[in-house]
């Protein structure tokens, strides 16, 4: 257990931002169960390595945007610990690419060809699923380990931002729109898009060009999409 337990590592600077209001005890039942899991030979995605990779690439003090997914994909290989994205040798995930489709026709421009959004995390986008794992092949086995608790005390420390935007796709996202200040951050709502329900708010819903022109009326660089 101790071997995969020192593979899960939250970054530095979010441990440092955590302590000053929560104790990080939070983590222990999700990570727990998964070192338990691992030793059942159990396969979980994403890797150990990667669980926050999306903490690791987007700093605490330079989030400026938080994209919610729900959990991980659960196909073996693809999820590599942000929310909606792949490694650049997978092929595209349907709901990307509906993302994708949403980004060129608000913003008139794509700038990522690939199913990886690490440019888009670097830029300050928090790419967070709701649950940071899942069993490969049981979509939704994960939900009801502890992510959510952890997830919660993310969003308490986020709302100590000023100027933040949040997209908020589909119910599973919504239902954290209140934990979020709206006072001091722009939460963007539509229908999560999945080729399911894509065409039920998500497409059209503008959001990118809302995000951007939100956070340059507040002095803040805008998030090349």
């Amino acid at each position: 257990m101790n071997k995969i337990r020192t593979k899960i590592n939250l970054p530095e600077n979010w441990i440092l931002e955590h302590k000053k209001h929560f104790d990080l005890e939070s983590l222990n039942a999700p990570l727990d169960y998964i070192c338990n899991e691992h030793l059942k030979n159990k396969k979980i995605a994403p890797s150990p390595q990667n669980i926050f990779k999306a903490f690791e690439l987007c700093a605490y003090h330079e989030t400026k945007v938080v994209i919610f997914g729900q959990d991980p994909y659960f196909q073996e290989g693809l999820a590599n610990g942000l929310a909606f994205s792949v490694n650049n040798n997978y092929s595209i995930p349907a709901s990307l690419k509906n993302i994708y489709k949403e980004v060129k026709n608000d913003m008139g421009t794509l700038h990522n060809i690939s199913g990886s959004l690490d440019a888009w995390a670097l830029q300050g986008v928090l790419l967070l699923n709701s649950c940071l794992t899942v069993e490969i092949s049981k979509p939704g086995s994960h939900l009801e380990i502890g992510w959510d608790n952890f997830i919660k005390e993310i969003i308490f420390l986020l709302n100590k931002k000023n100027n933040l935007v949040f997209f908020l796709w589909g119910k599973n996202a919504q239902k954290y729109m209140k934990y979020i200040d709206s006072k001091s951050h722009l939460i963007l709502t539509a229908a999560h898009p999945s080729p399911l329900s894509a065409y039920r708010g998500f497409f059209g819903c503008g959001h990118f060009s809302k995000c951007n022109d939100y956070l340059k009326a507040n002095g803040i660089e805008e998030i090349s999409w």
